[in-house]
């Protein structure tokens, strides 16, 4: 009998284990699918020429889609078989990835925005004549009639960005039942002492899906959007122009690829397991007993007629939802822990949705070296920071209050490090007619009519397109024709303008009066402001992770067993509903409103953004950022305080329990309410 147990609790043991593999290989999935969402927004808002406040909406469809499921996955997939409902879920992320990649093939190939024809004859010396002064101003500016534009957007499939919303919600549908069934399906199988070890491992293997992500995306943000449909040798922009647009559709096809083999394992995991480190055998004691959600996985082998949950049908379940939210939502540490969590979600989500764009701008970082930084950089230091705080809690034991301590000690040392990068920022690039005036000619404000001046008003330059030039002065020009250019040699990238006017303001007539495709690069101490911004944002994602794994402790430890389920899939719902939805969009309206030159769509209208004024920029982003981040350092103090007062009060019950009657245990989980359930709950915590 001995030799049998033993065998069935190490086969017990090993599924276990095969769970844990499979859900942190899961994690790591959808990780690496979310973090690619997030360093393709800048190429996605490029690609369909569309506004950051409307990129915004299309990231937070992924939480628009967990919205619609998330509550009742939750609650109902308790009662379920919770290993196959994420391998279902999983399935549908991978469909979802497919679908965000569709646009790509059904899509004319990109065509970028510029000012004039590039000749790219081999043989052709003088290819162009920037400084078109035999055209009039309306005819490069003028509006095309309402059935033209229509017409124009029909064929290039302006709309096809509805494909990447549905896609990306679709995801966020199929990414519900993983969180919520898999942790609780962990915590529940697993010794207690063994459970903060297990979250950090499964968080920081998840953490390597976001460096690979990262690293995925700054690949193919440097590899052409149309790569193996045209010819390289006719582009004549480079990756770090804000006009290019990298293969963004083959970094969804890769990530859903990999959901899919993610899901396999699922399939084959029972609903229940024993509790480990329990002695197995044939009865029911070897099952979960502090709550009858496990006991819902074994049909007809329940106890006696006592138990009142031995089988559940749908109708009990539904009858049985609403009371138990409002006894979920009685529990005020649990309202405060959404409430902080809420807040700071606020914070992050914004972000790291805009933080690839806030590089770039402020710092003249190309798109994919920012996405590569933040892969390579700062998310090794939250894997470790996650680690680091598991192995904390682990090594010395901490309960509730201690666990406490030490998420609101990270959160206010990454604080600290947040207000300091606010210091260390580059001034404006300098763009002739935008952020700087022409040489002799005072800047009024920033807007269109200051991109002309004498030296380049016979030109009969347009004003809308974007196509800089740099100077041999340093100084970038919004197209070769505002510069005042008037001839060309070269082809594709080598194209070099000469003889240009309004650089000659700016020299002495000696100088070199040419001028090169692109934005001229940052001057060099903008390359070491960056770098001490780096350092702080590394040392305090460090810091800040730090807490994670403590905080989510403080979560599960605030709940009863039997609505561990419920509890974080309502706080995923609660959370992602206002801290996932609203901050991209918000941020990206008001980001909106620091940009200097708008991009124009190949039919007419309004694109993306080509340059942003980077102070307003800066202090728009920082600022948000700061403030939200203040506002959830004094939650997490109010926290820490009724955290301490209830460990007091809870140790003067389990006083009074030592000396009098043992209190009696309920057999359904759902009579006490308040201080039973935590006393079942920090009975079992060492508390410091």
């Amino acid at each position: 009998m001995s030799v049998e147990s033993k065998k069935t609790r190490e086969a017990c043991c090993s599924k276990l284990k095969l769970f844990l593999v499979s859900l942190a290989f899961v994690f790591f999935s959808k990780a690496f699918g979310g973090s690619y969402m997030k360093s393709s927004i800048t190429q996605i808002e490029r690609r369909f020429d569309i506004p950051s406040s409307l990129i915004g909406v299309i990231d937070g469809s992924f939480e628009m889609g967990n919205l619609l499921v998330i509550a009742f996955v939750s609650y109902f997939g308790a009662k379920l078989h919770r290993p196959r409902l994420i391998g279902i879920g999983c399935l549908i992320m991978a469909a979802g990835s497919f679908i965000v990649a569709l646009p790509h093939f059904l899509q004319e190939p990109y065509k970028y925005e510029t000012s004039m024809s590039h000749n790219t004859q081999v043989n052709s010396t003088e290819n162009s004549l920037p400084c078109l002064s035999n055209h009039s101003l309306t005819e490069k500016d003028e509006i095309p009639d309402v059935a033209a534009i229509q017409a124009c957007e029909k064929a290039v499939g302006s709309s096809m960005w509805i494909y990447v919303f549905l896609g990306n919600m679709l995801r966020g549908i199929g990414e519900t039942p993983i969180m919520p069934l898999g942790i609780s399906y962990l915590d529940d199988f697993s010794r207690q002492e063994n459970t903060p070890f297990y979250l950090a491992c499964i968080h920081t293997t998840g953490i390597l899906g976001p460096m690979f992500g990262f690293m995925l995306g700054s690949l193919l943000a440097k590899t052409y959007v149309d790569i193996g449909f045209v010819d390289l040798d006719s582009i004549t922009i480079t990756y770090k122009d804000s006009r290019w647009v990298g293969a963004w559709w083959l970094g969804f096809i890769v990530t859903g690829t990999v959901i899919l083999l993610s899901s396999i394992p699922f399939f084959f995991l029972p609903k229940s397991l024993p509790k480990q480190g329990e002695e197995d055998s044939s009865n029911k004691s070897t099952e979960l007993t502090t709550g009858p959600e496990q006991e819902n996985f074994l049909p007809d082998e329940t106890q006696d007629g006592e138990d009142k949950e031995k089988t559940v049908t749908f109708k009990e379940m539904v009858q049985d939802f609403i009371p138990s939210l409002k006894r979920l939502f009685r529990n005020s540490i649990y309202l405060m822990m959404i409430l902080t969590y809420l807040v700071v979600v606020n914070g992050f989500i914004g972000m790291i949705t805009f933080k690839p764009k806030f590089m770039e701008q402020i710092y003249g970082q190309a798109a994919s070296r920012a996405i590569f930084l933040i892969g390579i950089m700062n998310l090794p230091a939250v894997a470790l920071g996650i680690i680091t705080g598991g192995y904390v809690l682990k090594r010395f034991n901490l309960g509730v209050v201690g666990a406490a301590r030490v998420s609101i000690t990270a959160s206010l040392g990454s604080f600290s490090l947040l207000v300091l990068q606010g210091f260390f920022h580059c001034d404006n690039a300098e763009v002739a007619g935008l952020t700087v005036a022409y040489q002799g000619y005072p800047q009024v404000s920033y807007n269109y009519s200051t991109m002309l001046a004498p030296c380049n008003m016979g030109c009969s330059c347009s004003l809308k397109h974007w196509d800089p030039v740099c100077a041999y002065n340093g100084m970038t020009y919004a197209s070769p024709c505002l510069a005042g250019c008037q001839t060309s040699t070269g082809i594709g990238k080598a194209m070099v303008f000469h003889n240009c006017t309004c650089i000659e303001t700016f020299m002495t007539p000696a100088a070199n009066m040419s001028a090169v495709l692109g934005q001229c690069p940052r001057k060099n101490e903008c390359d070491f402001k960056f770098k001490i911004y780096m350092a702080l944002t590394v040392v305090g994602a460090f810091i800040s992770a730090c807490g994670g794994t403590p905080g989510y402790i403080v979560l599960l430890r605030s709940i009863q067993p039997d609505l561990k389920s419920l509890a974080l899939g309502m706080q995923t719902l609660i959370v992602r509903t206002l801290g996932g939805i609203p901050p991209p969009i918000y941020f990206g309206a008001l980001i909106d409103r620091t940009c200097l030159k708008w991009g124009t769509k190949q039919c007419g209208g309004r694109g993306a953004c080509r340059l942003y004024d980077s102070n307003a920029f800066r202090m728009t982003f920082l600022g948000l950022i700061t403030g939200l981040y203040f506002l959830g350092n004094v939650l997490w103090g109010v926290l820490y305080v009724k955290i301490v007062k209830r460990q007091k009060k809870l140790a003067l019950r389990e006083q009074a329990k030592d000396n009098g009657v043992e209190a009696n245990t309920p057999t359904n989980g759902h009579a006490n309410i308040s201080f039973a359930k935590d006393k079942e709950e920090d009975s079992k915590e060492s508390s410091i």
